[in-house]
Formats: C-alpha cells, structure tokens, sequence
C-alpha cells in the first residue's frame, strides 16, 4: 500500500499543481457489468417513457413546481398537503443514513441516474465514437488534425443531442407531456419561457456528462460527502481484500507462493471511472460501480487465482477473513427500511380527497336572529384532489343549529380544481357559550361524509 500519510491527502482527478486530471476509464467487462447494463435499459426505458403514461387522463408522474401540483402514481397533491411531503422527506432522509450505514454507496453505483447516465450511455458513445481508453488518451495528446476535429465535433454533437433530448423529457416530468408538446409544436414567440427552459436544461445536462462527469461525484454531491460519517467498519462497500492480496507482485508463470495474490496489473485503477486505486481502502470518491471487481476477477482468472480478491464486503469482514453474510444488525436496519417505505407508501392514501378552509367574513361579528338566535357568516374554499366533479353539501356536525347556504344548496368542486361558497350558521342563543367557540362542519357526497373542517362561532360575551 502506498505511504499512509499521503495516499488520502488529495482526491484522485487533481493533481499536485490542483489542476484537473481527466480520467481515461477502461471500458469494463465482467458480470456485474452485464447486471448493469441490463438494469440500465429498464431505467432508459423508464425516464422516457414515465411522463407520457397517463392513468385517467392523468400523468403516471409530473411535479409541476410552478403550479404547486404533484402527481405521483397517478395520486395528485397540492400545496395543502406539503405536511406529507415533510413527513416522507424526513422518513426519506432516515432511510437515506439507514441504507448508507448498512449497505454503503450502493445506491450511486447501481441506481443514480448520474451514474448511469455517464457509464452506461455517454461514456459508451465515447468508446463508440473515439475508441478505447488508450485510444482516447492519444487522441486528446494527438494535434488538432482532420481526424481529431471530426471525432471531437461528432462526439460533442452527440452529447448535446443526447442532453436535449434529456432536457424536453424532464421538463416534460415538470409540465406534464401535453405542455411539451405544446411548446414544441406551437410558435416560438407563444412559448419563449418554455423553449429558454429547454435550452437551459440541455446546457446544464450538456455540461455535466461532457465537463463535469466524475466530478459531479466527488465534489458536488453532498451524498459523497455524508458518506463518510454514515460509514462504519460493518457497512457492506466494495473492499480489496488486504490480508489476502499483500505483500504485492508481479505475475510470474512459476508463481510466487511466498507473496500475495495481487499482481499489481493496476487495471482495477484503469476502470474506475473516479480514478482511485480502491487497494488504498475505502475512499470518498467510490462509488461502488463494481467496475474494478469485474477487472480484478478478470485477472485472478488468467493467473489461476480465485476470484474475490476484491469484492463487496465490509472492514471488519476483511480484517477477521469472514464472508459477507447477512448479520443481525443488517436485519435490523433492513426491517426499519421496510417499515420506512411501507410508511411513505401509506402517506399518500391517508389523505382526505377533498380539503378545505372555512373563514368567517372579517370585520363582521354575530348577528342576532329574533330573541332566540345567533348568527355568523362564513366563506368556504374547498380542493377537490380527485379527477371527477364533486358536488358536496354542508351539515352541522353535533350542534342543534343549522347552516344557510347563500345561492345554490351544493357546492360543485371540479375536478382536481377549486370550488367555494358563502353561508350562515345559525345556532340557539342557549347553544353559544363564551366569546368564541368551536364547531365543526361535516363535507356531504350524498350521505357519505368526504371530510370535517374545524372553524370558530363567535358569541356576545356571557
């Protein structure tokens, strides 16, 4: 291993002089490769297409921010039901450190969509368009020839067609697929915000997977920094087996049976796409892409070594030369990550399909009706969350009073749209106790009561 007082002391894509080292990874080619592919055109084919399903005429996904509407599986939330949000956010974020302390970086490697974005389709057009790892290095050293340019223009263009692509279909999660194609069919000066939208999403994803790459990793993303706290030597991270694998050496065709089974080929080095030598222990740059695995037990079986020279495991799992099993604190955290999930799954259908807000008139105080009764006037706004009209009705709940609708008996609350009205509440004089007090109003589809909105009478003082 290298010198321990050094080897940490700067991240793997700068270099002494705090300049950029750009990072020539070696495509990779193993089982946990192929594992990846597969699951990387799933993904593909779930980013495309998510925003151009519709259930009921509703998107499967869209998160409007500028409207305040969110529909997720098909469920549509508004501004009033952010106290969800807040609540699956914070559920979200324990089950963030659980996962993290449990099974490490895993995530990153296998379903960041920066990952695989980069691995899986930008960095394969690179391989696809300037060649190998080596190939590309002697371009970038190369002068700018007639080759050079061509491959740099055809690759870039790629890129930016690829990034604009991207760029409609997240704005399409954000303004749903009919806005977009709103934007794209109609005339520019109608849709200018939208087309500045498009070319601003294209650029900053442009940027990313052309510039950035790697380094949206390793510096920018505050998950790569919480890793280092969240970790412990019992997280499962992709971990070269020391005990086994020192003292290095070269491969020999006679053998070096007094040595380790590492032969310092460095092509774990060569494949990571961050640029470190995972030899050196658990870095913050890892994202546990499996990458060097598939090198390393490449090598072990050219040289007639078993594989798992490195593998997934944790530090005390090396240190004590044990397999990775499934211990009981991995159980434990595992049954609170089910039981965080089932809870953000239950959040969305315990709520109300209608909401609402009762304010009494401002600057009015009761009204005496006669000698008996009192009066106050309220206005209503409700949310109808569903996709069909609503037509409710209002009723007093547990009161001897009753309610005077001003204009129409019911109030139609359109579909995933607003609806209100004005009312009285009229209650006996022997009904009202103090200044102000406290009744409740009963929402009526029919018979079947849809929600109970809370709201004060005011009274003469006693």
């Amino acid at each position: 291993m290298e010198d321990s007082t050094t080897f940490r002391d700067s991240i793997a894509t700068v270099d002494k002089q705090g300049k950029r080292k750009w990072i020539f990874a070696k495509q990779p080619e193993g089982r946990f490769y192929n594992i990846r592919t597969l699951l990387s055109i799933f993904y593909f084919i779930a980013f495309f297409s998510l925003p151009f399903i519709s259930i009921n005429g509703r998107p499967l996904f869209m998160l409007n921010v500028l409207e305040g509407k969110f529909i997720l599986f098909g469920v549509i939330f508004w501004p009033q039901d952010f106290f969800i949000f807040g609540l699956a956010m914070l559920a979200f974020i324990l089950f963030i450190v659980l996962f993290t302390m449990a099974f490490g970086r895993l995530f990153c490697g296998w379903a960041c969509p920066q990952t695989i974005f980069m691995e899986m389709m930008f960095r394969r057009i690179e391989y696809w368009i300037e060649g190998s790892a080596a190939k590309q290095q002697q371009l970038a050293k190369a002068p700018w020839n007639t080759e050079k340019i061509l491959r740099k223009s055809a690759k870039h263009m790629v890129f930016y067609a690829i990034s604009f692509i991207i760029a409609n279909i997240f704005l399409a999660y954000i303004i749903g697929a009919k806005a977009l194609g709103k934007i794209i069919t109609g005339p520019f000066a109608a849709h200018t915000g939208g087309f500045v939208a498009i070319l601003v999403f294209s650029g900053v994803f442009y940027g990313v997977y052309a510039f950035l790459r790697e380094q949206v990793c390793t510096i920018i993303c505050p998950y790569g920094r919480l890793q280092g706290v969240l970790l412990d030597k019992n997280s499962v991270v992709v971990a070269y087996d020391y005990n086994r694998g020192e003292p290095r050496s070269k491969y020999t065709k006679n053998g070096n049976h007094d040595k380790g089974d590492c032969i310092d080929c460095m092509q774990c080095v060569r494949v990571c796409p961050t640029g470190i030598d995972i030899r050196n222990g658990t870095q913050m740059e890892c994202v546990s892409c499996t990458a060097c695995i598939d090198a390393c037990d490449f090598m072990m079986e050219k040289t007639g070594r078993p594989r798992g020279l490195i593998r997934y495991a944790s530090e005390n799992g090396i240190a004590q030369k044990e397999p990775l099993h499934f211990t009981p604190r991995m159980k434990v955290y595992s049954t609170l990550l089910v039981l965080i999930l089932c809870a953000i799954s239950f959040m969305p259908g315990s709520r109300k399909p209608v909401t609402g807000t009762i304010i009494r008139t401002a600057g009015m105080l009761y009204q005496e009706r006669g000698t008996d009764s009192i009066s106050n006037l309220y206005r209503i706004k409700l949310i109808n969350k569903t996709s069909v009209e609503i037509p409710l009705h209002l009723q007093l709940e547990n009161e001897s009073g009753k309610i005077e609708m001003i204009g129409k008996e019911n109030i139609a609350v359109k579909e995933e749209g607003q609806g209100e009205g004005t009312f009285f509440i009229v209650l006996p004089r022997t009904e009202v106790h103090g200044r102000k007090s406290k009744i409740k109003v009963g929402l009526y589809q029919q018979q079947q009561k849809i929600a109970t909105i809370t709201t004060t009478f005011s009274g003469p003082m006693e």
